[in-house]
């Protein structure tokens, strides 16, 4: 191998005869710079520097140590990221560092590799900008190259977009001069992610010359930061069951690679896809030991906000009370601006909505502000969550500031549009409906769930769901979100419930009390938006629950959740509904407009989780005695919750809601 293809340009030179050690050094110090150079492969890389340092050690190869040090340290900084893996590369660096002349290239290449560890645990970028400047004035093109790459990773915080392409830019131009094609994959990787973290439409563009680099010779650690993007990409399409197969396939890829973000990754991709799915609740266990994750960068945030959106969204406020608050500290500005702030300052503002945690949400609005032009990229650009006018929107309706939320969500819609983003899009429009019934502009929120409602019908393309962060389950064109009053409008002898915020008012016969959001919540609010009609268990826990039927794992039936009929009938009625929703507010009866508006939602909803990639028929998981058993539970919690609230409403319900395979409400 040519040498200036290699990080260890400094390296000694062939051992003497007899010198089995020193021959052994050589060997491995060329093993590892093929694995990390040519191959991408950071594990093997590791091995074989680790091990060249500690013989070049036993055998005073000062140079050799340097060498192996850099190496060990790989392609990224904070590569090693448990407490021994830093502290070994730390003192690698260091023992060379003693034994090397101060002036020589290698002591500041050494130097660079430690100034970037130590700013990017510290958000800081100073000590590796001022050794770039350094390197700069040096007759040593690795060591340009070294620092532009370790520097710019330093720099991906959302303030520093600019710097960050200029140091891209001028990192593929000093890769023609090093002539490492890693230094070229590094320069146009670079670029490709500051596109997608400054939401630059041709993005792409960059990511197909560095996909046709790889086609050409692949690599293994640039290849697994590019199949990452592939899955952000498919979920903006709404491609989500694609994209959660895309998922497993580069979580093998970044294991392949040694790559310490290979499940790091794998979980900030499944948040994603669940976000969208409205099946976040799920992720509770998975959240909660991904928080404690050695493997977790120091400077990372996003699992913790996260687990605050899915511990509250399953009902468990006081986990997600505790994680926002561990979130927020002293301060929350005080979070390091790493490259997975945008995303949590997102999960932030999600979580203060669904607590009702107004100066959190005020906190957030106020940091937040500066970069509404950007998308919520993270790490990468591993995973999108749309425009952050989106979350500047949710913190000011928590605020209570409702026109300030109309305009961000508008601004997030169309920033969604262009992104290409469409479940972004669709989060964003039921937000904007939100806001605008809250701010006295009812018409407005209808022709924007009129347009939620045709996207959904012609694509049936994955949207947030019931429960879900983008989800406001049973809105009316009062924008309280009451489900109805029975069929036939006898609202004396029936219950009827009201999204306030993150409860629900629950009223009867004069009655009414507030009760805290919950799963099992959710399943009553169904059945009496849906008096005297049975429902099966399976189709309420479907939307959490349901996998597509194109691969079918172990468990999984046959039975679509809605038969071809079925869908065939929901979507005429929904037809049949339009007209009559046009016929009651030219006749301004609001009563039957509510009633009407209420049913048509319910069938979105309905139709949108039954329906897969493709607009395929969704199907449920076998075992309806698992389904009644699960849903059961949840309504008898909640009917003991209202019950201990409110006696009386909780006698009615108890002897008018039925559960089992099928469930149903029957008011007297």
């Amino acid at each position: 191998m040519n040498n200036v293809d290699a990080p260890v340009r400094d390296a000694p030179g062939p051992a003497g005869p007899g010198d089995r050690r020193s021959g052994d050094l050589q060997t491995l110090l060329d093993e590892g710079t093929r694995a990390v150079v040519d191959d991408g492969d950071l594990r093997t890389g590791r091995d074989r520097f680790e091990r060249a340092f500690r013989i070049a050690e036993s055998v005073g190869e000062e140079r050799a140590m340097a060498v192996a040090a850099l190496g060990f340290g790989g392609l990224w900084v904070h590569e090693h990221r448990t407490v021994a893996g830093s502290v070994l590369l730390e003192s690698q660096i260091r023992r060379a560092l003693e034994l090397l002349d101060p002036q020589s290239s290698l002591a500041l290449r050494l130097r660079i590799r430690l100034a970037g560890e130590g700013d990017y645990r510290n958000s800081d970028n100073t000590a590796v900008l001022a050794l770039l400047q350094q390197a700069r004035g040096r007759q040593n093109p690795m060591a340009r190259a070294e620092a532009l790459s370790l520097a710019h990773h330093c720099l991906v915080g959302p303030e520093h977009g600019a710097l960050r392409r200029a140091l891209a830019a001028e990192l593929v131009a000093e890769s023609f001069r090093t002539s490492r094609r890693s230094d070229l994959l590094m320069g146009l990787l670079w670029q490709t992610v500051d596109m997608f973290l400054d939401g630059d439409p041709h993005a792409e563009r960059c990511l197909s010359e560095l996909r046709g680099l790889l086609a050409e010779q692949d690599h293994l650690a640039v290849g697994f930061v590019v199949s990452a993007m592939e899955v952000m990409l498919a979920v903006r399409a709404g491609r989500l069951d694609e994209a959660e197969a895309l998922a497993k396939a580069c979580t093998e890829r970044g294991i392949a690679a040694g790559d310490v973000n290979a499940t790091v990754w794998q979980a900030a991709q499944l948040v994603t896809i669940r976000w969208y799915q409205g099946r976040v609740v799920e992720l509770v266990p998975l959240l909660s030991e991904v928080v404690n994750s050695p493997t977790l960068s120091a400077v990372d945030d996003h699992a913790l906000a996260a687990l605050a959106v899915a511990a509250v969204t399953a009902g468990d406020r006081r986990k997600a009370v505790s994680a926002l608050a561990t979130l927020c500290g002293h301060d929350l500005g005080e979070l390091p601006r790493s490259s997975s702030w945008l995303v949590t300052m997102h999960g932030v503002a999600e979580a203060a909505y669904l607590l009702d945690d107004t100066a959190t949400a005020a906190r957030v609005y106020e940091l937040l502000g500066p970069y509404g032009h950007l998308p919520i990229v993270g790490s990468l650009a591993v995973a999108c969550f749309g425009s952050a006018h989106h979350a500047l929107g949710v913190a000011a309706l928590t605020m209570g500031d409702v026109d300030r939320a109309v305009t961000h969500l508008r601004d997030a819609v169309r920033q969604n549009l262009a992104l290409g983003h469409w479940p972004a899009v669709t989060a964003s429009w039921e937000r904007l409906a939100v806001a605008l019934v809250r701010a006295g502009r009812p018409d407005e929120a209808d022709a924007v769930r009129r347009e939620m409602a045709a996207a959904a019908e012609d694509a049936a393309a994955p949207s947030p769901t019931t429960g879900g962060p983008g989800g406001e389950v049973g809105q009316t064109p009062d924008g309280h979100g009451e489900v109805g009053r029975g069929a036939d409008g006898q609202a004396q002898s029936a219950a009827f419930c009201t999204r306030l915020g993150r409860k629900w008012r629950i009223g009867f016969g004069g009655r009414s009390v507030l009760v805290d959001h919950s799963v099992g919540m959710l399943h009553l609010v169904v059945l009496i938006a849906n008096p005297r009609q049975e429902i099966r268990a399976v189709d309420l826990v479907a939307g959490m629950t349901a996998l597509d039927g194109a691969v079918e794992p172990a468990g999984v039936s046959g039975q679509r959740t809605l038969d071809r009929v079925a869908m065939r009938e929901y979507r005429g009625r929904l037809a049949r509904l339009r007209l009559e929703l046009d016929e009651f507010k030219a006749a301004d009866d609001i009563e039957r407009a509510a009633t009407a508006q209420a049913e048509h939602d319910w069938l979105v909803r309905q139709l949108a989780g039954a329906t897969g990639l493709g607009g395929r028929a969704r199907r449920f998981p076998e075992g309806e005695e698992r389904s009644r058993v699960s849903v059961s539970k949840a309504i008898r919690r909640a009917l003991d919750r209202i019950a201990v609230a409110d006696p009386v409403i909780g006698d009615h319900l108890r002897h008018a809601v039925h559960t089992g395979v099928r469930c149903s409400y029957w008011p007297a």
